[in-house]
């Protein structure tokens, strides 16, 4: 992930609400959640909903997939990884035992897609 790159992902996690719905992605897993669904937990409008849905995909942050009438959305695990790893590039002049915890996370590799799961 390049500087530019990581200052639009920086710009929508911002905003509460951008940041409560990809911290609600990450937890709903390769499922994603419908944009009602998403609305409604996080309480608000479905234009509202559809605006930062909209700045997030934008971002790279989430992704979209139509299924039958609903769109899911989901995390981009890659992209949230590339944010931790863009975060944690020069860590601590060279001393990883330091970053050990944090670099984990970005290593860690995203959940099973659905067709994994089936």
């Amino acid at each position: 992930m390049d500087q530019r790159q990581a200052l639009i992902a920086f710009g929508a996690l911002s905003q509460e609400t951008r940041l409560h719905i990809v911290r609600m992605l990450v937890v709903s897993g390769p499922h994603g959640m419908a944009a009602g669904s998403i609305a409604e937990k996080a309480e608000v409008s479905p234009s509202n909903i559809s605006f930062h849905l909209k700045e997030l995909e934008r971002s790279g942050l989430i992704t979209q997939q139509r299924e039958s009438r609903s769109i899911i959305y989901t995390a981009n695990y890659e992209a949230l990884g590339g944010v931790i790893r863009f975060l944690m590039e020069d860590c601590c002049g060279g001393n990883p035992a330091i970053c050990a915890p944090a670099a984990a996370v970005a290593a860690c590799c995203a959940p099973a897609t659905k067709e994994e799961l089936q």
